[in-house]
């Protein structure tokens, strides 16, 4: 009786050892709030990193003032406005953009 059962037990197919796991065909995509989420964290982190490059243009461009090199001093603060500048419309358009789609998730359900 043992062996018959233990048979029948391992002649039982179970293609899928773990039925939680979805494949990558199934994979959901995030939810609204957490894009929406997800957008406003990348403006911030884009305004984050824009102003650490201004702030280190900004000390690069004194310290080369004080060592009486002024035409580095200003290429120093030109060069850090132009990556915050960069930074800041980057993550502001990549996060918008996030912001966007979660938002237009919200209106896709509701209608």
């Amino acid at each position: 009786m043992g062996f018959v059962l233990s048979v029948s037990a391992w002649s039982q197919s179970n293609p899928d050892p773990n039925p939680n796991s979805q494949s990558k065909e199934e994979k959901r995509e995030p939810g609204a709030a957490r894009e929406v989420g997800a957008g406003t964290g990348t403006i911030g982190t884009g305004a984050a990193k824009g102003t650490g490059a201004a702030a280190k243009g900004t000390a690069k461009g004194a310290a080369d003032l004080v060592t009486l090199h002024p035409i580095d001093a200003g290429a120093s603060v030109g060069k850090g406005a132009a990556t915050a500048g960069k930074d800041i419309t980057v993550g502001t358009a990549k996060g918008t953009g996030k912001v966007t789609k979660g938002i237009g998730r919200v209106f896709k359900k509701l209608f």
